[in-house]
């Protein structure tokens, strides 16, 4: 850990940098299941699935920016390198043989509500350390990722 004149001990940041770290594996993961669901949807709304599919992307790419940020501001390492992420993500993997919209819309909500579900433990954790910073921090991506899983799942239900 670098040196900081935060009030936040070492062993907080520490912890804390860590527990970001672990989601930022998740977000970078999350960033690029969405890519790939953008580069190989096919089918009659292609291109409607295909632009969401990028705005998907850019909402993980924001949460990627802002934990890797926090990481740093906690005097750590922020941890983007593909190997690390590869190891350390906890997100399903997304299936590499399918085009239909609705494949992927499931594979993406599905990847969307479980890094939610950690995200919000670890608003929690956060809470109880007293980080309040980053337990608002995650409050905020947690926020913009239900309405993502909204998004998602409202394309996947028939009106009723």
């Amino acid at each position: 850990m670098f040196k900081s004149k935060t009030d936040l001990s070492t062993k907080i940041r520490k912890s804390m940098a860590d527990l970001c770290n672990a989601h930022l594996a998740d977000a970078i993961d999350l960033q690029l299941q969405a890519k790939q669901a953008h580069w190989n949807v096919k089918g009659p709304d292609f291109m409607q699935l295909h632009e969401f599919f990028d705005k998907l992307h850019d909402v993980a790419e924001e949460a990627v920016d802002l934990l890797a940020e926090r990481v740093t501001a906690l005097g750590g390492v922020a941890e983007g390198r593909i190997g690390k992420v590869a190891k350390d993500t906890r997100l399903p993997g997304f299936p590499g043989n399918i085009t239909d919209g609705k494949d992927h819309l499931n594979a993406m909500a599905n990847a969307f509500a479980r890094f939610g579900k950690s995200v919000r433990k670890a608003i929690d954790t956060a809470d109880k350390a007293g980080d309040a910073g980053t337990a608002d921090l995650l409050t905020d991506i947690s926020r913009e990722g239900d309405k993502q899983l909204w998004f998602i799942e409202a394309h996947l239900q028939n009106g009723r």
